[in-house]
């Protein structure tokens, strides 16, 4: 099964979900994303698997420019801001987007998206060739220890039998539990093999975690944290001599 159809109906779901005020997207992916942006002011901006493009919307009202977002569902407002432009399309087919063709942008935003493709050497290799001078991708990614763990536990198996099983996994998503997912299992050294294979670097790495406040606020977000340790940004950047 093609992995990003089932996006079509869980993006209304995800969107929801996200907006929660405990939600760790907003108490702790986005502001560590935010870190590793830096100052986008005057910087283009293409988001991948953008949602409903809030994100990106939220980087062009902050000074972004002539930005874009692309995603599988459509799900996108009916007004949209001035520099920026929502696209439907397929991250898989990256390449082929409408509206794509001979653009680059300064920043190229994999956010939690990237597990969808098809081909992941071939939609890094198609987000590398648009990106400016002196551009970075910044991936994100689930700790692979979260799904090896939740296989462990559902198989009665072992840590390392299920991080190290390249068997592809099905599970239900927190967002609809009606609609499941299929991924293929990865480790930390498959995605550094991946960034390596379509000509990028890491050039930072971080495991953002709950501030101090938000985990005496939100005790239970601080143990889900404590059990399946979140999220990989990743700061990739284009090896020149490739």
């Amino acid at each position: 099964m093609d992995s990003s159809q089932p996006w079509l109906e869980l993006a209304p779901d995800y969107e929801r979900a996200r907006a929660k005020e405990d939600s760790l997207d907003r108490l702790v992916e986005w502001p560590a994303q935010r870190t590793v942006l830096g100052d986008v002011t005057g910087r283009s901006v293409l988001d991948v698997g953008c949602g409903n493009g809030g994100k990106v919307a939220e980087l062009v009202r902050d000074g972004a420019t002539d930005s874009v977002g692309v995603d599988i569902s459509g799900n996108f407002p009916s007004a949209q801001l001035p520099g920026l432009e929502l696209l439907q399309g397929d991250l898989s087919e990256l390449e082929s987007v409408p509206g794509l063709a001979g653009r680059t942008f300064d920043r190229i935003l994999f956010l939690q998206s990237f597990g969808y493709a098809k081909d992941p050497v071939r939609t890094l290799q198609a987000a590398r060739a648009m990106l400016a001078d002196h551009g970075f991708i910044l991936l994100t990614r689930t700790q692979p220890i979260r799904y090896a763990l939740e296989r462990a536990h559902k198989n009665g198996t072992s840590l390392g039998e299920e991080y190290f099983s390249t068997a592809q996994f099905s599970y239900a998503t927190g967002w609809n539990d009606e609609i499941t997912l299929s991924k293929r299992p990865y480790t930390v050294s498959d995605l550094i093999n991946v960034f390596s294979a379509a000509g990028l670097y890491i050039e930072s790495a971080t495991e953002p975690q709950l501030s101090e406040d938000a985990r005496l606020r939100y005790p239970h977000k601080q143990a889900w944290m404590d059990k399946y340790l979140g999220i990989l940004i990743f700061k990739l950047r284009p090896h020149r001599n490739q």
